[in-house]
């Protein structure tokens, strides 16, 4: 059969045309497979081993949850109580962090009297800043911070009412902040057996506390040296250092608190910052001071993935 030139150009044409589709085809399927490669594998990350009994992290611009490990059972806290203690200090109305509270007996007497009570080494009579109170709260863990904010900022006309009311306040803030599983019975977290949270209630009021612009500077703060006035009206300076040693060692580590304890054994309430996200979570009975560094680290690195 004779087609002619013009035929056969034609055919040529068609049969190029038919090439190239094939081509963009297989092009397609490549790059669609490796769209889908790259989901799996970012989907397939192992999960990670931790030593903690509970953890957990989301992502704290959408609230998406990223780990989860027994995160909704309840366990002693430790000193990360003492977030809950800086979010009802900082929420007071017309607080003025500058107001000053003078150091009470009673407070160094309670460190005496709990063997597990860490301390801000506050001296009896000296005037101390609400906002140096938080430092001592936050960084050195100070179970005599947190009882000096409990006795000035619960209400009553006894100390005794002054802290019943502080924890008081820290169980209607947990309430209102939807902690299901949270209760406290403690300003510190030396509880009397009813202090307990998760690390998914945990991370939630972490969250929640970081909006606070004070309480950011504090936990992000890896050590301070304050001026006080003593009883004389003379000064002093106190030297605190965070127990949080992700800041430091781990980038982009924002805060927020550590806490340990016979029974919450060793925690970490922890949030970073890297390429505009931030992630925070929670570890709960971690076997010990390194294995709850290693196991938030894990999980940072985890999320950081996700």
């Amino acid at each position: 059969m004779n087609i002619g030139i013009k035929g056969i150009r034609r055919i040529k044409g068609i049969k190029g045309m038919r090439r190239a589709s094939a081509v963009a085809l297989t092009t397609g399927a490549v790059l669609t497979a490796g769209a889908f490669g790259s989901q799996a594998q970012a989907a397939g990350l192992p999960t990670p081993s931790i030593t903690a009994a509970g953890g957990f992290v989301m992502n704290n611009g959408s609230g998406a949850t990223l780990y989860g490990k027994a995160a909704d059972t309840r366990r002693s806290t430790g000193s990360t109580t003492k977030i809950m203690t800086a979010r009802v200090v900082l929420a007071q109305k017309n607080l003025n962090l500058d107001s000053k509270v003078t150091i009470q007996k009673a407070y160094s007497d309670y460190i005496v009297n709990n063997n597990w009570a860490s301390s801000a080494h506050l001296i009896v009579g000296d005037k101390v800043t609400v906002r140096q109170l938080l430092y001592g709260l936050m960084l050195p863990s100070g179970c005599d911070a947190a009882y000096a904010l409990a006795d000035t900022f619960g209400s009553g006309s006894t100390r005794d009412a002054r802290v019943k009311s502080f924890i008081g306040q820290m169980n209607a803030t947990a309430k209102n902040l939807g902690m299901k599983n949270t209760h406290f019975d403690s300003f510190d977290g030396i509880g009397r057996g009813t202090n307990y949270s998760t690390p998914r209630d945990l991370t939630k009021l972490a969250s929640n506390a970081m909006k606070f612009s004070t309480f950011r500077t504090v936990v992000g703060t890896k050590s301070t040296k304050q001026k006080v006035t003593t009883q004389n009206g003379g000064y002093r300076y106190m030297s605190w250092t965070n127990t949080n040693n992700l800041l430091g060692s781990y980038q982009g580590t924002i805060g927020v608190k550590t806490g340990s304890g016979p029974e919450a054994k060793y925690c970490l309430v922890f949030a970073a910052t890297r390429g505009g996200k931030t992630v925070i979570g929670t570890v709960l009975a971690s076997s010990s001071l390194d294995n709850r560094t290693a196991d938030a680290k894990k999980l940072l690195d985890y999320a950081f993935k996700k």
